[in-house]
């Protein structure tokens, strides 16, 4: 049996790194802005591509299903971009796979919704594309990137930055971000 005690040390280590690393008054404020667009009434538009896009849709389960089952009161309103594939995929095939999240929001969002884009990269196109539509009718933007933050993380107005030029990790924060938010709000008196 081969022993990977010391390449399972390494991984961990680094995320705990990561973790530490965290801006929490930057994540203070993206949690308080999704709790905003909630008492407001809005929706909260998620959205990514390939392990994104999973976070995406599980944030959809914690916030719409999770949290409601712990508080009660108003449901958190969210809808993930990626999750109906045939729309995804006409957009994609009809018109361009750069326009599947801006082409869904138009004509639906407004300035009392929030988009929460999810790119590891924070340069994925389909994802600028829809975070420049939301700028443009006043909608504020959640980034969650990791690396440098790319193109995302200079045009979102709350950002969930994990720092670190290796996507399994930045991936597995950005699911602690959902999950830590879940927990918070699921607690909120």
């Amino acid at each position: 049996m081969r022993d990977f005690k010391n390449d399972m040390n390494r991984y961990l280590q680094t995320e705990i790194r990561v973790l530490q690393s965290l801006d929490l008054t930057e994540l203070n404020r993206a949690v308080n802005a999704i709790l905003d667009t909630r008492n407001r009434g809005g929706i909260i538009y998620t959205m990514g591509n390939g392990g994104s896009s999973a976070t995406a849709s599980h944030m959809v389960c914690d916030f719409s299903k999770g949290i409601y089952e712990n508080i009660g009161g108003n449901k958190f309103c969210f809808q993930c971009l990626n999750d109906n594939v045939p729309t995804v995929m006409a957009i994609a095939n009809d018109l361009s796979f750069d326009d599947i999240f801006s082409f869904q929001l138009k004509g639906q969002l407004t300035d009392k919704d929030l988009v929460l884009a999810i790119s590891g990269s924070g340069n994925s196109k389909n994802i600028i594309k829809a975070v420049e539509y939301a700028k443009s009718v006043g909608a504020p933007v959640v980034g969650i990137t990791g690396y440098s933050g790319g193109k995302l993380k200079e045009l979102c107005d709350y950002s969930m930055h994990a720092d670190i030029d290796d996507m399994q990790i930045a991936e597995d924060v950005h699911m602690i971000f959902d999950h830590m938010m879940m927990r918070i709000l699921s607690e909120m008196k």
